[in-house]
């Protein structure tokens, strides 16, 4: 019984990667919008009906490790090193994880040169904020609709698109998660606004 449930599940896992691999290569050859559901399952070789048991629409079709993602960012919080804030374990997982530019990846220059893969790729990233809160919850004590937990969890998803949006993405992060912990009254331009408010 297990070898035959460990066969289905291999099996699953290829007809899963097949899919993916056939749609990455035709989105990447002609572009996403002019290729269809049931040409992807044609190049899998798959009914259209399995492909839909596997990705429940066509853009989830180039967003294959989701559930890894989520997994991740759990455990970067949950597994962080001995006296180690929250904060700066999220920093230190975004820094690594989400501020490099991979204009040599398929995958990444596909999304990003299609607006819906685009707006697709932020509701799937912000999917996760749910079970980054109940894990921040669960770090600290803190009860998971407490504001710390949530608002954390909100920043924390949201920095990844305004770092990568700027010309040294890690260092964008740090200063994005430096202005979480110590506010806004810190940062150097407030400071300077402040001074010179002061000095009218």
């Amino acid at each position: 019984m297990v070898e035959t449930t460990g066969r289905r599940e291999r099996k699953k896992a290829q007809t899963r990667q097949a899919l993916a691999d056939a749609a990455l290569r035709l989105f990447s050859e002609r572009g996403f919008d002019d290729v269809g559901v049931r040409e992807v399952a044609e190049a899998a070789d798959v009914s259209l009906s399995t492909l839909f048991k596997h990705f429940p629409s066509k853009e989830a079709l180039v967003f294959d490790l989701d559930a890894d993602v989520e997994s991740a960012l759990v455990t970067a919080v949950r597994d962080r090193a001995p006296g180690q804030s929250v904060l700066h374990a999220l920093r230190d997982h975004m820094v690594h994880t989400r501020t490099v530019v991979r204009t040599d990846d398929p995958t990444f220059v596909l999304v990003e040169s299609t607006p819906a893969l685009r707006d697709y790729a932020r509701r799937m990233w912000s999917r996760h904020e749910k079970t980054l809160a109940a894990t921040l919850a669960e770090a600290t004590g803190l009860a998971p609709d407490a504001p710390a937990v949530t608002g954390l969890a909100r920043f924390a998803l949201e920095a990844p698109g305004l770092a990568r949006a700027s010309e040294d993405p890690a260092r964008t992060m740090r200063d994005l998660f430096a202005l979480l912990e110590h506010g806004w009254a810190t940062t150097p331009l407030v400071r300077q606004e402040d001074d010179a408010g002061q000095g009218g």
